[in-house]
């Protein structure tokens, strides 16, 4: 394991934190030079996801420091390799949480390279070449082209980038759940975060009554108005959650903070799937008896597949569903992840990395 490999020439302006106290500051560093299989992109934009605020703060116990967070890139091509014949020169493309991963087990082979257990990701990872892998929150980036994928041209590049984590976080399960093609379902979305503002947006483009459950009632108008929602319920309210008793057919719970699931599993019908795609740095309650009396299922799902990364790209772009982003520069990310901390963010930061649009 290495910072760097003697293959890294090129000198790039980016954001680190250096310890755990999680303040981000500027930092220089190396990337490798363009292979046969990369393509080099100027980033644009990139979102601030919950898990960067994780890794600056060493929350895991993972993190390699110095560590340059991002992994909602978007950008342009600006160097393709001689292997690379899916993008072009000036394509715009975005860059998610895979950066490398075996590409020879039965995961890799079936279009679900994220549990490959060689997987590595897009910063804090350990590159094929061995060295660390820094993310988005940087000038320019090399990827291997197998972990890219083409934006849509109808879609701005700022509101697209949280769709390369948050999008396919939910995405992913939301298809998972046949959810894609069998409109009609009553459908949860536990949490109005930047997970779950998305989860609304698609269910609703994929045609299902779709209830948001949240602690904050003052949300309730917001869900409705803006994003479609058709019921809001308050999870500390006991009647509201009693009056949602056995509605629900698959409800997404992204919640980043430890809570039970007792309660949200309650709201499901019999034979409902919980999907769990929060990450909360200790453990969630799952009692045993709303799971054994409505015969329900609790499951995990993390990201996507590149293959299936494209699709919701393509998808998001049929629908035109992007993510309420609130612009920054680089210069306020600190002021950001404190705000994120605090839930006080309407539904992402993006950094506007390139400068390009008026602040």
């Amino acid at each position: 394991m290495a910072l760097e490999t003697p293959n890294h020439t090129q000198t790039v302006a980016g954001w680190a934190a250096y310890d755990s106290s999680g303040k981000i500051a500027p930092y220089i560093f190396k990337r490798r030079e363009n292979g046969v299989n990369d393509v080099t992109i100027q980033v644009m934009y990139c979102g601030i996801c919950h898990t960067d605020l994780h890794h600056v703060k060493d929350d895991w116990g993972i993190t390699m420091y110095p560590v340059v967070p991002g992994h909602e890139i978007t950008g342009v091509i600006t160097k393709v390799g001689s292997n690379v014949k899916n993008f072009k020169l000036g394509d715009r493309v975005g860059v998610g949480c895979l950066a490398a991963s075996c590409l020879e087990c039965e995961f890799c082979k079936n279009s679900q390279e994220n549990y490959c257990d060689q997987i590595q990701f897009t910063y804090n990872g350990i590159f094929w070449d061995g060295s660390i892998t820094y993310g988005g929150y940087s000038e320019m980036l090399v990827a291997d082209h197998r972990y890219v994928v083409h934006v849509p041209d109808n879609l701005p590049m700022d509101a697209a980038a949280p769709l390369l984590c948050a999008g396919i976080t939910v995405f992913s399960p939301m298809k998972d759940c046949q959810l894609l093609e069998s409109p009609g379902k009553k459908v949860g979305i536990v949490g109005l975060g930047g997970l779950g503002h998305v989860a609304v947006k698609m269910a609703k483009a994929f045609g299902h009554q779709v209830t948001v459950i949240s602690t904050s009632p003052s949300k309730e108008n917001e869900a409705k108005q803006r994003l479609g929602a058709d019921y809001f319920l308050v999870s500390t309210d006991a009647k509201q959650m009693q009056r949602g008793k056995r509605t629900l057919d698959v409800i997404l719970d992204t919640v980043s903070a430890k809570h039970s699931l007792g309660p949200i599993l309650e709201l499901l019908k019999v034979n409902g799937t919980l999907v769990v795609v929060g990450a909360p740095d200790r453990p969630i309650e799952l009692p045993s008896f709303p799971l054994i009396f409505g015969k329900r299922a609790v499951k995990g799902s993390m990201t996507g597949g590149m293959k299936e990364t494209q699709e919701m790209m393509d998808v998001c772009g049929k629908h035109n569903i992007t993510c309420d982003v609130e612009l920054i520069k680089p210069d306020k990310i600190n002021q950001a992840l404190d705000r994120l901390a605090r839930n006080d963010v309407r539904y992402r930061f993006v950094i506007d990395i390139a400068g390009t649009s008026k602040l």
